[in-house]
């Protein structure tokens, strides 16, 4: 009888598992059948639940969170996408992450039901209810009057005074944990608001929901601040060199001269970069620039990393990717290991250099730019994201990031940049060579006044809320060892 040849030499035979082992419990009946009923062996396997059993295993300290709390959320959306000018802007779960939330969608009112309960008053506390769930922020200043995704829940303090306490509980990681071991669903997880209800929560003294309230209303304060300080940063900007719309965008195609395609060192054949709008928009801001220079003659270092592996490691050093960024508080949960990076600071960030997203579509993050903070630092930032260091600057940060950030006057030229297809990227020599219209000394350290600070204020906020959860956490444990005792 013929055998077969083989690609590869006979394995050895395996008298045990050589990859892992499997992670198993033993459950009384009783907690797999009270409530919910729930029988997934991975929310019993979840160090939330066992916190949570703790917790509930006391008689006195702790209560459900529906006795101080209502958790609620809008019946599934229903509405009629219709165009900007006839709409009301309507933002998907994630989108109220977003430093700046830009709506990509617009629902014609009267055909959306229940659209009153879509809004969402400022400082009430939502939280993810599917995908990754039990992400909690506060809704502030850019969601004002933006219809609201059904995808978060709504949570509603009972008694005013414990808004802040509920608020740094669910920001706390072990509460987070909790609610991880509460999802259901195979692919996509799942939250109900009755989840929330039945959580249980500690009980903490005047005093304390007085301090958590004082910091969660300093978060909303600071971010609302900064909010409203880069809308008149940009103000100021478009009142400097006048109000401009382009009539032409170039949807329905246009022109160009062979000698703006081949005359220049970079030989650009992509339409994109010779959209006609972004010309407008220079000859506008020419008409009142004092004079330009390049991202390089303002004396600002442009620089890529190379491109590194990312290997896991559990005690590596954390990951920020393109979309971490512009985010507020992101979840940072990846971990690589701790290697050469490719570039003088091993890959990471100083406090005050401005960030440029340099891949991905046009219309998402690709040219998108922000300021570095403290919680940036010491952490790795992708390679996906072009640094800009000033060593000898001759014009503030603040005023550079506007200049190439202000959506009508400096975004559209910066999404002329990138070049590909399938994921668009933007390249160092393009961005050291980028063009930036020059104003009066005053005028440019007003407007750069006014960035920086907003920068530094979400930056604040940011760290502001991860002691909360820190704090909430600390709570909880303190909770557990004394009723042990």
């Amino acid at each position: 009888m013929a055998v077969r040849a083989r690609l590869t030499p006979p394995r050895a035979p395996q008298s045990d598992w050589p990859w892992h082992n499997v992670k198993a419990l033993s459950l009384k009946a009783s907690l797999l059948f009270n409530g919910g009923r729930r029988m997934e062996a991975e929310n019993f396997l979840a160090s939330g639940f066992g916190v949570r059993v703790a917790i509930e295993a006391q008689g006195s300290g702790w209560t459900r969170l529906a006795s101080v709390a209502h958790a609620w959320q809008p019946s599934r959306l229903k509405g009629i996408q219709v165009g900007p000018e006839f709409g009301t802007p309507f933002l998907a779960a994630t989108q109220v992450y977003d430093v700046r939330p830009v709506p990509r969608k617009w629902l014609s009112l009267d055909r959306t039901g229940d659209h009153a309960q879509r809004f969402v008053k400022e400082g009430t506390i939502l939280v993810t209810c599917s995908g990754s769930v039990g992400r909690a922020t506060l809704a502030h200043s850019p969601t004002k009057d933006i219809l609201i995704s059904h995808d978060l829940i709504r949570i509603d303090a009972v008694d005013p005074d414990w808004w802040g306490w509920i608020y740094a509980y669910l920001r706390a990681p072990t509460v987070r944990e909790m609610m991880k071991a509460a999802q259901y669903g195979h692919i996509i997880k799942h939250l109900e608001t009755h989840h929330f209800h039945a959580l249980p929560i500690v009980h903490v003294g005047p005093q304390r929901l007085g301090e958590f309230d004082t910091k969660a209303k300093s978060v909303l304060a600071k971010r609302d601040r900064a909010y409203a300080l880069m809308l008149e940063a940009e103000d100021l900007f478009l009142k400097a060199f006048g109000e401009f719309s382009p009539d032409d965008l170039g949807e329905t195609g246009f022109s160009a001269r062979a000698s703006e395609v081949f005359g220049t060192t970079r030989r650009r054949l992509d339409a994109w970069h010779h959209n006609p709008s972004a010309k407008a928009i220079a000859a506008h801001l020419g008409k009142r620039a004092a004079a330009w220079s390049s991202i390089t003659d303002l004396g600002f270092d442009v620089w890529l990393p190379t491109r590194f592996r990312r290997i896991a490691a559990e005690d590596g050093v954390y990951l920020l990717d393109s979309s971490d960024l512009f985010e507020i508080n992101p979840d940072i949960t990846k971990r690589i290991a701790d290697k050469d990076f490719g570039d003088p600071y091993d890959g990471r960030v100083r406090q005050g250099w401005i960030l440029l997203s340099r891949s991905g579509q046009i219309y998402g993050l690709n040219g998108s730019a922000m300021i570095a903070g403290h919680c940036h630092e010491d952490k790795v930032i992708s390679d996906h994201i072009i640094r800009i260091a000033p060593n000898e600057p001759k014009c503030r940060t603040g005023y550079l990031l506007m200049a190439m950030t202000h959506p009508t006057l400096g975004r559209p030229r910066v999404k002329c940049l990138p070049y590909g297809s399938s994921i668009p990227e933007i390249e160092v020599f393009d961005v050291q060579g980028f063009q930036i219209p020059r104003l009066e000394p005053a005028m440019e350290a007003v407007i750069a006044d006014r960035v920086e600070k907003a920068a530094r204020l979400r930056d604040e906020a940011d760290g502001i809320e991860t002691q909360l959860g820190a704090d909430a956490d600390a709570i909880i444990y303190s909770f557990l060892r004394v009723m042990a005792e």
